[in-house]
């Protein structure tokens, strides 16, 4: 059973004593040094924030802690005590667990046996005890505020409460030290605002948290401390209470960024998409909208109101019940993936990883898929055109990979979302639906990233950014549609786009309600 240690005092402990250190720590992999003389300190009821651009190894230091990398050089000491995690059972011994932006759960067990996979409660025979095991799987549930049976199958579960299973099972083994990567990617704001409440919890049992975050607000709003690494190295750490949101941007991209997004001067041309009354049977209804030659258009919602299944089906890759779409003026029926690139609209998917990228091609390979026509003759490929096709595209999205033949499971997050929206521009599209460009990246890649769709549009591309990032949407978007419960609450422009008219019409609250 889950037990709270008794720890009244370790917060004012915090300031003097890390419950685990690193010093030193590098390592390196061929061609690339991951983490160069790096360090990192955890204190007892303290959150400790880890930022810094992707590929700036916070990844490969949360690998280093929990045992699945040992270190090139370096040292790592527990209660001030040197140790080795040569194994990641060691360093879940040690009392270290992570909980990671994907999860990894299994669709087929129970969510009992995923909390307790490895470490069940077992009765005197040496058999798992089911029982007791349901009821400890349920009292944990509890306290993260999940209500969840603990007998149902995993894969009956939705993102949000697969990720409260994740926090449980970390829970289980009552660890010392909580690593929480990117922890808020896949909730709603309810669910955000319950994991702060956790996270307190977490801080008033004594736990040490490192907190992965690009999410500055956030940042801000929990941690206690930060650490900033910069291409692989420790470039600053200290108290919140100390430095400024500026300084933090300074730190971690060695610069100043002025501005997220670019500026730009609105000046849409004809028309080349029109959809009208789309609708699907579970999932929206009576959609219909216009996209404009040179033109972002925001779609904004909460999480379950419809907008990505509108792109899914916008894409090919379901089928609505009704509506039609007109592309340059010439009604589509778009009724495949296929069918939507050779209408010219492609899209950019929220999941990344398992809709965008194939992990275990190598970046040339992911870019030049969809367009092998054009680097092909007599039914060879050649492989200098997907070179030279690849890099024409990773370098205007400033693609940072040792080279072009790496494989993409090895970039970071950002480095991922690059390859992705490269593979679609070189089809040469008329619209791209870009579903949550920026998730999960840096503030500097973020940058990047507004920056070339603001030049793509300049250049006349018809752009459609789904982002639930009000700064975003307001920033780059000329127009905006929110959507609710499957159908548009409103379309919005010029001065109605404010964050308060956003969230109003994305909640249903009428304009007379606070």
């Amino acid at each position: 059973m889950f037990v709270s240690p008794d720890v009244s005092g370790a917060t004012d402990a915090a300031a003097s004593e890390p419950i685990l250190s690193l010093s030193g720590i590098t390592k390196t992999f061929p061609g690339v040094r991951a983490l160069s003389d790096v360090s990192l300190e955890l204190y007892p009821g303290q959150v400790t924030a880890l930022v810094g651009e992707n590929g700036a190894g916070k990844s490969t230091i949360v690998k280093v802690l929990t045992g699945i990398y040992r270190p090139d050089e370096g040292t790592i000491s527990v209660d001030g005590q040197e140790t080795r995690f040569p194994t990641a059972r060691a360093a879940s011994d040690a009392g270290i667990t992570a909980i990671h932006q994907e999860t990894v759960l299994f669709d087929e067990l129970t969510v009992a046996e995923n909390i307790f996979l490895g470490h069940a409660p077992r009765g005197r025979r040496g058999l798992i005890d089911w029982a007791t095991m349901r009821r400890q799987a349920s009292e944990i549930l509890d306290r993260v505020g999940a209500e969840i049976d603990p007998s149902v199958l995993l894969k009956d579960l939705g993102i949000a409460n697969k990720h409260l299973v994740a926090i449980s099972r970390a829970l289980s083994i009552d660890a010392r030290v909580v690593i929480m990567d990117e922890p808020t990617a896949s909730l709603s704001q309810k669910e955000i605002e319950e994991l702060y409440e956790l996270v307190e919890k977490l801080k008033a049992d004594g736990k040490a948290i490192l907190f992965i975050s690009h999410k500055f607000d956030e940042i801000f709003r929990i941690a206690d401390r930060y650490t900033v690494f910069r291409d692989g190295q420790h470039v600053g750490a200290g108290l919140m209470a100390d430095i400024t949101e500026d300084d933090l941007v300074r730190l971690m991209v060695g610069r100043s960024v002025d501005a997220i997004f670019p500026e730009r001067s609105a000046n849409p041309g004809d028309e080349i998409l029109k959809v009208d009354g789309y609708c699907h049977p579970t999932e929206f209804d009576d959609i219909s909208f216009d996209l404009r030659r040179g033109e972002i258009l925001g779609f904004y919602g909460l999480v379950g109101a419809g907008r990505s299944e509108v792109m899914q089906a916008l894409f090919g890759i379901t089928r609505p019940s009704a509506g039609t779409v007109h592309v340059d003026g010439a009604p589509v029926e778009i009724h495949s993936t296929a069918a939507a690139v050779e209408a010219g609209i492609v899209y950019v998917p929220e999941d990344r990883g398992k809709q965008g990228a194939i992990i275990g091609l190598p970046i040339f390979q992911n870019v030049t898929l969809p367009s092998l026509s054009r680097t092909s003759r007599n039914g060879f490929i050649r492989l200098a055109e997907e070179f030279e096709l690849t890099r024409k595209y990773t370098e205007r999205l400033d693609l940072r990979a040792a080279a072009l033949d790496q494989d993409v499971g090895n970039l970071s997050g950002g480095n991922q979302q690059k390859v992705v929206i490269a593979k679609w521009l070189a089809t040469e599209p008329k619209i791209i639906i870009l579903d949550e460009p920026t998730k999960g990246i840096d503030i500097g890649s973020k940058a990047a990233v507004h920056a070339f769709t603001a030049e793509l549009a300049a250049q006349g591309l018809a752009v459609i950014m789904v982002s639930s990032e009000i700064p975003e949407v307001l920033g780059m978007s000329d127009r905006v549609i929110v959507m609710r419960e499957g159908r548009m609450a409103a379309e919005l422009s010029g001065d109605q786009m404010t964050p308060e008219t956003l969230v109003r019409h994305a909640a249903g609250i009428s304009e007379g309600r606070s």
